[in-house]
C-alpha cells in the first residue's frame, strides 16, 4: 500500500481532496473480502458506481474491486469467475490519498498507478474515496474559471 504527500506550489491556492469530499460526501462503499463476486457485482450495479472499497474487519482497507478486476476474471475465467469471493479477485496493492493532498497530485498519483479510484486516509482511518470523474470534474471547473478570468481582465484590460 503506498500514501501519497504532495507539497504545494506556485501562487494560486491548490484544490485539496478535502474541498472535494466536502461538495460529493464522505460516504464510501464497502464490500466485505469474504463476500461472494456475484454480491459485489449486483452491488456495484445497484449504487451505479465502478469500484467498492473491501474492508477486513470493521476498519481495515485489504482491497479494492473495480469493474476492471471483473472484467479480467472474466475474460479468465467466464462464469465461473462469479462464484469467487471478492478476496480472490481484489487488487490488494492499493494506493491512498489524504484530505491534504491536491487533485493535480492525486491526478498524477492516479496516472502513475493507473487507477481511477483512491481511498483517502487520515489517521489510519478510511475517511472517503475519489474516483477519476471527481478529479477530472474538479479540474475542468478549475479550468473554466482560469478562463472566465482571463476573459474579465482582457476585456476590462
Amino acid at each position: 500500500m503506498v500514501a501519497c504527500r504532495a507539497v504545494p506550489s506556485g501562487g494560486e491556492v491548490p484544490v485539496t481532496v478535502a474541498q472535494v469530499l466536502r461538495q460529493k460526501g464522505s460516504r464510501v462503499h464497502t464490500v466485505g473480502a469474504e463476500e461472494s463476486v456475484q454480491a459485489a457485482v449486483e452491488r456495484l450495479s445497484r449504487e451505479r458506481i465502478g469500484a467498492l472499497v473491501v474492508m477486513s474487519g470493521a476498519d481495515r482497507v485489504a482491497g479494492i474491486i473495480s469493474e476492471r478486476d471483473l472484467v479480467r476474471a472474466l475474460a479468465r475465467d467466464g462464469a465461473a469467475a462469479m462464484q469467487a469471493t471478492v478476496a480472490d479477485l481484489m487488487t490488494r496493492d492499493i494506493v491512498f490519498t489524504s484530505p491534504e493532498e491536491t487533485i493535480e497530485h492525486v491526478m498524477g498519483m492516479m496516472t502513475r498507478h493507473r487507477v481511477r479510484h483512491l481511498p483517502v486516509q487520515k489517521n489510519d482511518r478510511l475517511v472517503g474515496l475519489v474516483s477519476i470523474g471527481d478529479v477530472v470534474k474538479w479540474r475542468i471547473a478549475q479550468t473554466e474559471m482560469e478562463a472566465a478570468e482571463l476573459r474579465r481582465y482582457i476585456a476590462g484590460g
